[in-house]
């Protein structure tokens, strides 16, 4: 919606990207993916007039734009009305909202991003969740700025439970996988082919994990073990609240 605001204010595909705070393509990006979510063109490209052309909102564009600020105005009105009321009820209701988000990984962590090393063409996030424990991802510098991640933001980790490596002798064993996280396992699921197994990692957050009944076996798991989960930085979703 910034980016659209941009537009309309500028006609601009290059002062409106350099307004949002994102890059040419990230703009272009989006746009498309608007357009194509809309089913009809929200901004367009105009020929001809004093400036030799531009970008410009279509109808439909400009009553969106119009609807979300009436939407937003209306959302802060009820989130201020909650806070009076009662603060408690403010933070339940961005809980449910996070509660809502529909995703198939197993694993979901929310978290505040505790900072960011910026690369040439990937960023690694470290996000700080419970229990003291820091995840790491690795995304690109365009998820970066289009999700408008930075130090003290709510960010939340996806992890699928297919992408996680259990061990159970790690000392002085070194993974080349950022994330480990140490538990206890709490349940095994054994399927026909796979097992489920469910790690307790500590302030009331667990982590699940698939992997062949024949690995199951051959680890020797059971309810109560010490385990430790292994995945890699690129195994890691960042996802931010709507």
């Amino acid at each position: 919606m910034r980016l659209l605001e941009a537009v309309e204010a500028c006609g601009s595909i290059t002062q409106a990207a350099r307004m949002a705070g994102v890059s040419y393509k990230t703009a272009w990006d989006a746009i498309d993916a608007m357009n194509q979510l809309a089913g009809e063109p929200l901004v367009v490209r105009a020929t001809g007039g004093r400036g030799g052309g531009g970008t410009v909102l279509t109808l439909r564009g400009r009553r969106l734009l119009a609807g979300y600020r009436r939407i937003e105005a209306e959302h802060r009105r009820f989130l201020a009305h909650l806070a009076e009321d009662a603060g408690h009820l403010a933070d339940d209701y961005r809980l449910l909202r996070r509660m809502m988000m529909r995703t198939s990984a197993r694993n979901q962590f929310m978290g505040t991003v505790s900072r960011i090393e910026r690369g040439a063409v990937n960023d690694e996030v470290m996000l700080a969740i419970a229990g003291g424990h820091e995840l790491v991802a690795v995304v690109t510098r365009e998820s970066t700025d289009a999700l408008g991640l930075a130090p003290g933001c709510e960010a939340i980790a996806l992890v699928k439970s297919s992408s996680v490596i259990l061990v159970t002798e790690s000392e002085g064993v070194r993974f080349s996988a950022r994330n480990a996280l140490g538990g206890r396992i709490m349940r095994l699921h054994p399927g026909a082919v796979n097992t489920e197994v469910v790690l307790d990692i500590g302030a009331g957050l667990t982590l699940a994990a698939i992997i062949t009944n024949t690995s199951a076996d051959a680890l020797g798991l059971e309810e109560g073990m010490q385990a430790r989960a292994v995945f890699k930085a690129s195994s890691v979703i960042v996802a931010v609240p709507a």
